[in-house]
């Protein structure tokens, strides 16, 4: 009799995503354990992790193929996963760390597997950005994820400017190396006062959840250092509301205490979804003022 939390079982040919825990092993499905034991050939983005993982979970290759296959693999690596499938194989695909696809490798290898009219199925868990959804307190009925914001600085003010207006929570991923310079520039494109929650470290040792302003979070990483994923969670923009001439006033003084007179009135527009030539008017307005 198997003692192990998994069962190996024969899988019908396709392809199989599985999800795989983002920090805590024992966060793997019971379900994803027994397509990890009993597939026929195990792709992975990093073959490595996916094998320590089944490591800890009693599972062993069997002689079976474990396959490198990221967004760096050639296009003969897709092509093989697809004969395999097509020759009657079952393989089963693990991201590093997470779901495959979000903010992951995993959409050519996809694509390619529908095309060619064969199955493609899911074994869902775990998910970096749905595990910050549920512990940053901020509203969750309509959410939008935008993946890692460009490292440039001028791509990335214009991705966020673009960004500010939405009308749903933003969920970023984010490197620790970048995320004092992307606080900075959120608090600056979307306003200081826009609450948000900064996830670091999730299902790991030292998770840490900060929840406050984006002004509260750009001052408090001002001169820090960290480590480990983070996953920003900003809340949701004005959408189509109206904005009074005083709430316009307002937003083009804080963006021009950081950007230039036509800057700050792009930038505002498209916050307040108001025409670009009334709000670089009133911008004009308050620099001949000298406020």
């Amino acid at each position: 009799m198997n003692s192990a939390p998994w069962s190996k079982t024969p899988l019908s040919p396709g392809l199989y995503f599985v999800a795989t825990p983002i920090g805590a092993a024992r966060d793997i499905t019971l379900r994803a354990l027994d397509v990890l034991a009993s597939a026929d050939v195990i792709a992975a983005e990093d073959t490595r992790t996916l094998r320590r993982l089944m490591d800890i979970h009693g599972i062993g290759s069997g002689g079976r193929r474990m396959i490198a296959c990221h967004d760096h693999s050639g296009a003969q690596v897709v092509a093989r996963l697809v004969q395999d499938i097509a020759a009657g194989k079952s393989v089963a695909y693990g991201s590093e760390a997470g779901t495959p696809l979000v903010s992951d490798p995993g959409f050519g290898l996809a694509r390619a597997v529908i095309a060619a009219g064969l199955p493609v199925t899911t074994v869902p868990g775990p998910s970096a950005m749905i595990a910050a959804l549920t512990v940053a307190g901020l509203p969750t009925d309509r959410f939008l994820f935008a993946g890692f914001p460009p490292s440039a600085r001028p791509a990335r003010l214009r991705f966020l400017r673009e960004l500010a207006p939405v009308p749903a929570t933003l969920v970023f991923y984010e490197s620790p190396r970048r995320i004092r310079a992307t606080l900075a520039d959120c608090a600056a494109c979307f306003g200081g006062d826009r609450r948000a929650a900064l996830c670091r470290e999730l299902t790991k040792k030292f998770e840490q959840t900060l929840r406050g302003t984006l002004g509260d979070l750009a001052e408090a990483f001002a001169d820090r250092d960290v480590k480990g994923e983070i996953v920003l969670l900003i809340e949701k923009g004005a959408g189509g509301s109206v904005a009074d001439a005083e709430s316009i006033e307002a937003a083009l003084k804080d963006a021009l205490k950081t950007m230039r007179v036509k800057d700050a009135a792009a930038h505002v527009a498209a916050r307040l979804s108001l025409p670009r030539r009334r709000v670089y008017q009133a911008a004009l307005a308050i620099e001949a003022r000298g406020e």
